[in-house]
């Protein structure tokens, strides 16, 4: 479900495929949602939080579970070697105002692993505890082998985040491995909003917004899309609406200051840009990378194109006159390969809207 921005308490589901009859439900917001009082981010910067303030509001109003919000956008990563899934829990709610939800709003702005057959709670990291900023986990999980700390070859787990990171977990209990140097611009991290506004970058949307990834295992490299939006961040405190928005604020975009997108491969194994390309509007839709060297994504102005997986070159493109904003995908049909994508346009950044689903072959 997701509804981190009315105050929805998130879930996972699993039923049965062939009666429909409900086997787990995971509760992505627990009972304890206050955990450790984190005072720093995944990569170790101070957010500013006032502890002592949030230890009185949970004194005084007990913890906010209940409409904690923690919506999960996307689908799971299955594992079926280990029985496990994979997702991506966003928001805290309200998003902006952290003032009615003390702690560290567990498993919000988190990786979160469950088992398969059982929902049982198997392990998480959190980028951002408490977060105030609507830089929420919400891009999909990617599995696949990373060389760990020491040079070891395990299984991993990638996750690009609205920070404008990728982040590599060990699949095994979630830690983090390394990430990423940022794919965007990021300025002022992390002042906290106000009533007049705070600048702060990434904007809301990213960085890395609901955009999937995709990977070239041999390598070694993942692909993103960006969002470079500068907004400003707003606080204005408000009761629980009882299911209605609920924001906490407002995030504003910043009409004077420039908007673009880029396209990054990053190599997973060092954490280093390995290519970019910048594109003129911001990037939101998705990635779809072959295992004949080539990088799919489109762009708002229209444009589909084919990269070079190893080099950024770009190979090919076709204008599709609409918003090429929805995630490719590859399919084969009595051995020939095809690669699909929507043009729908986009609402979130008002890029042209269509309505077309187009297919293309590659050249023999």
């Amino acid at each position: 479900t997701n509804g981190g921005e009315y105050g929805i308490r998130g879930f996972v589901k699993a039923y049965d495929a062939k009666t429909g009859k409900e086997i787990w439900t995971f509760h992505t917001i627990p009972e304890n949602s206050v955990g450790v009082w984190a005072k720093t981010d995944a990569t170790g910067r101070d957010m500013h939080g006032d502890i002592g303030a949030e230890k009185a509001a949970l004194a005084k109003s007990g913890d906010p579970y209940k409409t904690l919000g923690g919506g999960v956008w996307q689908n799971p990563a299955v594992d079926l070697e280990t029985n496990r899934i994979y997702f991506m829990v966003g928001n805290p709610s309200p998003d902006l105002d952290g003032s009615l939800r003390p702690g560290d709003n567990l498993y919000t702005n988190s990786l979160v692993s469950v088992d398969l057959d059982t929902g049982r709670y198997v392990c998480h990291f959190q980028y951002i505890a408490h977060d105030v900023w609507d830089l929420d986990a919400v891009s999909p999980a990617v599995i696949t082998n990373v060389r760990d700390k020491e040079g070891r070859t395990i299984k991993g787990v990638l996750h690009a985040n609205k920070t404008g990171h990728v982040y590599v977990h060990d699949a095994k209990d979630c830690s983090l491995v390394r990430f990423s140097e940022a794919m965007v611009p990021q300025e002022n991290m992390w002042v906290l909003p106000t009533k007049e506004g705070a600048r702060m970058l990434p904007g809301a949307n990213g960085g890395v917004e609901w955009s999937p990834m995709a990977i070239n295992p041999n390598l070694g490299l993942t692909y993103a899309i960006n969002l470079h939006q500068p907004m400003t961040y707003h606080v204005e405190s408000s009761p629980y609406p009882s299911g209605k928005l609920w924001l906490g604020g407002a995030f504003k975009v910043i009409p004077a200051e420039e908007q673009w997108g880029n396209v990054t491969a990053v190599d997973y194994n060092t954490g280093k840009i390995r290519w970019q390309v910048k594109t003129p509007q911001p990037m939101i839709g998705g990635v779809l990378a072959t295992a004949g060297g080539l990088v799919f994504t489109g762009e708002g102005n229209g444009n589909f194109k084919a990269y070079d997986a190893e080099t950024g070159a770009t190979l090919w493109k076709f204008h599709a006159g609409a918003g090429v904003n929805a995630p490719p995908s590859s399919y084969t049909v009595d051995g020939k390969q095809f690669i699909v994508v929507g043009a729908g346009g986009n609402t979130q950044i008002d890029y042209k809207r269509g309505n077309n689903i187009i297919a293309f072959t590659l050249a023999d």
